[in-house]
């Protein structure tokens, strides 16, 4: 006889919208947003917190969602990639990760940016070494991390001036 596992309620808000779910205790955030409410920009890349690829932003920080349950987030309200894009417009940081060519596969686009909005947030006058500390917890393996500097550097600017 298998023994069933006990599903606990969770009340997460992700990107405006309020998510009533009952979950595994051991669910992490990353397969609630992926899985249960189908938002697919939150990557999972090493399952360790390693590599940044799942940040998002939980009440105003950025978590690596690979590395939390979603029972901790209960009550939350979180910020994914999806979130950033208003009215079909793009993100200054988005824009600017385009424009600077600061993404190439785009596997840790979403968590550079995620990490990235928090420091400008921070910091509207970020130095290049704010931008490399803030990402030191995101790798990219594809572009080289001059451009991706350059990108946050670009979009604090446009922030400013808008």
């Amino acid at each position: 006889m298998s023994e069933q596992i006990q599903r606990i309620p969770v009340e997460i808000t992700v990107n405006g919208t309020c998510y009533k779910r009952e979950v595994e205790p051991r669910m992490l955030l990353v397969e609630f947003i992926r899985e249960e409410i189908n938002l697919t920009g939150t990557h999972i890349g090493c399952d360790t917190s390693y590599c940044g690829a799942c940040t998002v932003i939980l009440d105003g920080n950025a978590v690596k969602s690979c590395t939390l349950f979603a029972v901790q987030a209960d009550g939350g309200e979180i910020l994914t990639v999806e979130g950033l894009e208003k009215e079909g417009e793009l993100h200054p940081l988005q824009q600017a990760f385009s424009t600077e060519h600061g993404l190439q596969c785009g596997y840790c686009t979403p968590g550079m940016l995620m990490s990235s909005l928090v420091l400008l947030a921070e910091k509207p006058e970020p130095e290049d070494k704010d931008i490399r500390k803030c990402l030191s917890g995101n790798l990219c393996r594809c572009t080289g991390y001059q451009n991706i500097i350059n990108a946050v550097q670009t979009a604090a600017k446009d922030l400013r001036e808008a």
